[in-house]
């Protein structure tokens, strides 16, 4: 009997280790990371009175401001090496609304943006570099490649194939911070980099003075 009891025992103790081991594999299939849950953000926006005699959009995302305001046609683009949208120059297509995510040319190459449905689950981690000189060395503003005027000290970015606007979180791997950005422009292009942020950005996120940072780039659900 005592021999038995022992190999009983031994099974039972075999059998439980087997289901404990069992149990935590199972129960670490479950485990949801922050990194994969996206929280709906909602958008408030009122129209305000703009020096351009057209009216200033403000929205509310997430805690952070953005002014919105369509540029004059006048206005020379922020990037000027953009050559057509959707095959059109590239004010007549900003002018007939026809840039949200259409294909377009830069020194000879066809770039095709991403659909909305395929922007929602867009995540990806590159290079960042900030733009915003060329609106302090030359008298007046500058035009995003979706019509807007350029806030070098806003929040915005350009990509080169999110629909425009697109409402992105960024994030500075190398010291965690964290803002939200309205894609409104098309760049950078230069190989390497993924998203060019506005001066003001560059500064929120640590890395003005330095010029380049690895992040990680990824859309937001908005709603209202």
């Amino acid at each position: 009997m005592p021999a038995i009891r022992k190999s009983n025992l031994g099974l039972y103790i075999l059998l439980f280790c087997f289901v404990f081991v069992s149990c935590q594999a199972i129960r670490t299939t479950y485990d949801v990371t922050e990194e994969t849950v996206k929280t709906t953000y909602k958008l408030s926006k009122f129209i305000a009175k703009s020096a351009y005699g057209t009216g200033k959009l403000i929205y509310y995302v997430g805690g952070f401001t953005f002014k919105v305001v369509a540029a004059p046609l006048s206005w020379p683009l922020t990037r000027q090496e953009i050559e057509t949208i959707d095959g059109l120059p590239p004010k007549e297509a900003i002018r007939q609304k026809k840039v949200k995510k259409a294909p377009y040319v830069v020194k000879g190459r066809r770039y095709v943006p991403m659909s909305v449905a395929q922007a929602r689950t867009y995540r990806e981690t590159g290079v960042a570099s900030w733009y915003g000189n060329e609106t302090y060395r030359q008298k007046g503003g500058h035009m995003t490649a979706n019509g807007e005027a350029f806030y070098p000290n806003g929040l915005s970015a350009a990509h080169k194939y999110l629909p425009l606007p697109t409402f992105v979180k960024v994030t500075n791997l190398e010291n965690r911070r964290s803002i939200i950005l309205r894609v409104n422009d098309r760049g950078p292009f230069i190989d390497g980099r993924i998203i060019d942020l506005s001066a003001g950005a560059a500064r929120k996120l640590g890395f003005y003075d330095k010029g380049t940072a690895k992040v990680r780039v990824e859309t937001i659900p908005v709603e209202g």
